[in-house]
């Protein structure tokens, strides 16, 4: 019988996470939504097999901006965006989604064979919610900002950098012409990934309008047909019901294609973002050697 990843076999080393049990906590500006983060694992280096926490949207933002600072060169995973709009935060759509892409990231950084090692990411997994918000609470430089998703971390990065980092400028020549191949080939993805996600968002956009009209149309031709006489209103009672049928229908279609099409390509694109951002700092990586290596050929001359 297949073996579940959830449930790894006692012999392997294994590190394995789940986010669950969504809670809003607090109320009006202060109102937040906090994660049940389960860890399983048994690697020596964690305080027990099994390990229950309370984690909040801040505290992945915490954890991902840790391991960018730190893990330079390696592509940190994405994080779901945070929404600003108050009837879209609490939602009970947009908190599952968020929950289902937060344990995605965290898995991934679980299962990464550097990320794992992390004492960030044992201190994120372990420590109570008080030992939390103190490590949260002592970040300094940039990630005293703690940017609310990836793309502001790319901005946050793009602006401490020349042109050179996003290919519009080139006053240095790139020595490695494969990497200069997957630059060009990451910016060009990107360009296709988001268009491709633009057209998926219209789709379910679509398919959610019809079903909201046909439910529409339904009731009001059932109301029609309480008006009328026997055959036309039975009729009527009955073209009605099959269209509040499609309606129930093509709203599950809809969120299909939500969780099926259009957040997997919301997901490729914050993929193609957390590359562009390590992309950002090997540029300037590559800019301060080159600067650092005129100096010194200059004072040789000299």
């Amino acid at each position: 019988m297949a073996q579940s990843p959830r449930s790894p076999s006692s012999q392997a080393p294994y590190l394995t996470v789940s986010v669950s049990d969504p809670a809003k906590m607090g109320n009006g500006v202060q109102a937040y939504i906090s994660y049940k983060v389960i860890t399983k694992t048994n690697l020596p280096e964690y305080d027990s097999p099994e390990k229950i926490v309370i984690r909040r949207y801040s505290d992945f933002v915490w954890l991902r901006d840790r391991l960018f600072e730190k893990y330079k060169g390696v592509f940190i995973p994405p994080l779901p965006e945070k929404s600003t709009v108050e009837k879209f935060r609490f939602s009970a759509e947009f908190i599952e989604m968020r929950r289902q892409a937060l344990d995605v990231f965290v898995n991934r950084i679980a299962s990464h064979h550097e990320l794992r090692q992390s004492d960030d990411l044992r201190t994120f997994l372990q420590v109570d919610e008080q030992t939390m918000e103190r490590a949260r609470s002592m970040e300094i430089g940039i990630f005293k900002k703690k940017p609310a998703d990836l793309m502001q971390i790319f901005k946050d990065v793009q602006s401490k950098v020349s042109d050179v980092v996003l290919g519009k400028e080139k006053p240095v020549d790139e020595s490695n012409p494969e990497y200069e191949k997957l630059k060009n080939y990451i910016f060009q993805l990107e360009d296709h990934l988001a268009e491709a996600q633009k057209h998926a968002y219209r789709l379910v956009k679509r398919h959610r309008e019809l079903g909201k009209s046909l439910s529409e149309f339904g009731k009001a031709v059932k109301l029609l047909g309480e008006c009328e006489g026997n055959a036309l209103g039975k009729a009527f009672s009955e073209l009605g019901a099959k269209s509040e049928i499609l309606s129930i229908k093509l709203q599950r279609e809809a969120q299909h294609l939500l969780m099926n099409f259009e957040e997997p390509l919301k997901d490729y694109v914050r993929a193609v973002q957390s590359i562009k951002a390590t992309i950002a700092e090997r540029a300037n990586a590559f800019r301060i050697h080159c600067e650092l290596a005129e100096t010194i050929k200059f004072k040789e001359i000299d």
